[in-house]
């Protein structure tokens, strides 16, 4: 039941993104001075806007790309796709995804394998994905091969280093 309910999850992401083109989204005040993003939403979204820009910019400069993640990535860039959750305003979010994404440029991986999600501070999204994937804590990057799940890190991982945690997962394929 579990396996069927993760597929259909993965089935529906994939349908959203493919009518979508990556941009159903909404954008929620649950806060002052702070905007929520829910839905699918993609790297440029968030690097346009005059909330996100702020973190996004100075984390996606202040990160050097481990070189055990870089290899990792870059070796399994072709064969995994990355579904990651994600709050704009989460802070751990805030911190990691900019990074994700300047280790996904240092290696070339492809934009056209990463699938951004984007929650409310319940880590709610449309369809009840977060629910159908277990996703409680964001960020949530999940490492998909052959659309089935491979790993995930959650939040800064199990040793406090998202990065290190993914290259674990992906040597493990």
């Amino acid at each position: 039941m579990k396996k069927k309910l993760f597929a259909a999850a993965i089935a529906l992401c994939i349908s959203f993104i493919a009518f979508a083109q990556h941009t159903t989204y909404e954008v929620l005040t649950e806060r002052p001075n702070e905007k929520t993003f829910k839905g699918f939403i993609t790297k440029d979204i968030i690097a346009a806007d005059s909330f996100c820009m702020k973190w996004y910019g100075a984390n996606y400069k202040a990160y050097s790309p481990d070189p055990a993640a870089k290899e990792a990535l870059s070796k399994n860039k072709d064969s995994v796709q990355l579904l990651i959750f994600m709050g704009t305003w989460c802070e751990d979010s805030q911190f990691i995804i900019p990074r994700l994404f300047a280790l996904a440029d240092a290696t070339g991986f492809s934009y056209d394998r990463i699938t951004m999600i984007g929650v409310d501070r319940n880590k709610k999204t449309f369809s009840h994905l977060t629910d159908a994937l277990n996703v409680t804590n964001v960020p949530t990057i999940i490492v998909m091969k052959k659309g089935k799940e491979a790993g995930r890190v959650v939040e800064y991982g199990k040793t406090g280093m998202f990065d290190k945690d993914l290259a674990t997962i992906l040597n493990s394929l």
